[in-house]
């Protein structure tokens, strides 16, 4: 059995360096002028400021070993590898994971490496497998005012790879692939996502769920924490329903880095300076002449020239396109601006905002 234990805590770079062959089980791939070896590293107890996670047997973990072409070369259970292959020197891809995953599960955490070797003639190289986790979660914990609120409410988490239903019972962990994951409350027939938030690989975030009974509580937003260890970052998240908060007026509008993380809230404010426009998958014109009045790209400084770090928006037909295009008014470019619409996950290749229903310049 490789069975394997990984520690909470930072993993320090004198800790990876110590982990050294001798420590690790290997199998080795070898055709007489290279060898490949694989490993997973074994942790000292003595490193955890945290109790240890307990991980599935590396022998169950699926080893997939591919050469520079792409040919594969051996894909499999770990534990049943041979003990050599014959492989020509070059680069080879190596991959583990501790179960296939491609949808919304519980309890269903997916923890994998990938690593590349280059094999040499006459030489070794190897390999040591980290193992992070590579999907993420989100678990919601229940104050007794939502319940009170909503009785008879349904909860539902959603990603574009399917959805989960969320009872106030439930306590497991609710498993996405990385992305963006939006938390809807159905009453009846009608449905409304209360807040959408991208996860990356290793995120496990538990939001607070709680509903506001007076109508003149404010929130200055959600207050996150967040606690590292070895294989998973946890966020803690206060939401509150009812609150007039973080993009419910001009006043409190979301900043574009903030309306970046957001995709999936309706008809919120946003603020920022419109820097370019004529925006298409792969770029965004800064500098004028502009030949398109659907949409204009707004951004955090007015000195801004990056797309990645900008917001884009559309500009439907209507008052609101005649009034704010850059084909007309190229006078606008470095002026703030605030506009109430539906943030999206992507509009040209992008975080964007869509379906426009309010503006105010500044």
């Amino acid at each position: 059995m490789k069975a394997i234990r990984f520690l909470s805590g930072v993993l320090l770079p004198a800790l990876a360096a110590a982990c050294c062959l001798t420590a690790c089980d290997f199998f080795a791939f070898s055709n007489g002028s290279g060898t490949i070896r694989v490993g997973f590293p074994q942790y000292l107890s003595s490193t955890s400021t945290r109790s240890a996670q307990a991980l599935p047997d590396t022998n169950d973990f699926i080893l997939s070993v591919m050469d520079g072409k792409g040919n594969v070369i051996y894909q499999g259970a770990y534990g049943s590898a041979p003990a050599e292959f014959s492989v020509q020197p070059g680069s080879y891809t190596l991959s583990v994971v501790s179960e296939t995953f491609d949808g919304p599960r519980f309890d269903a955490p997916q923890y994998g490496d990938t690593q590349v070797a280059v094999v040499s003639a006459g030489k070794t190289s190897c390999i040591q497998f980290n193992c992070y986790q590579l999907n993420s979660g989100i678990r919601l914990d229940f104050d007794g005012s939502f319940i009170d609120e909503y009785p008879s409410s349904t909860l539902y988490l959603k990603s574009l790879q399917g959805k989960l239903a969320y009872g106030y019972n439930e306590t497991r962990i609710a498993y996405f692939p990385p992305g963006s994951v939006s938390l809807v409350l159905q009453s009846g027939a009608e449905e409304q996502t209360l807040l959408s938030r991208i996860l990356e690989s290793q995120q496990i975030l538990t939001i607070h769920l709680s509903a506001s009974t007076s109508p003149s509580v404010s929130s200055s937003g959600a207050r996150t924490s967040i606690q590292i260890d070895t294989t998973r970052i946890w966020i803690s998240e206060q939401f509150r329903m009812g609150d007039d908060g973080k993009g419910a007026s001009p006043a409190t509008a979301y900043s574009v880095s903030e309306a970046r993380e957001h995709a999936g809230e309706t008809d919120v404010w946003v603020s920022g300076y419109i820097v370019g426009g004529d925006l298409s998958s792969s770029n965004c014109r800064f500098t004028p002449p502009f030949s398109s009045r659907t949409n204009i790209a707004i951004a955090a400084k007015s000195s801004c020239r990056d797309k990645g770090a900008c917001l884009s928006v559309q500009l439907a037909k209507g008052d609101i396109r005649d009034a704010l295009n850059l084909v007309d008014h190229e006078d606008l470019l470095g002026r703030q601006v605030c506009l109430r619409g539906d943030l999206v996950e992507a509009y040209y290749g992008i975080p964007g905002l869509q379906n426009i229903k309010e503006y105010r310049l500044k």
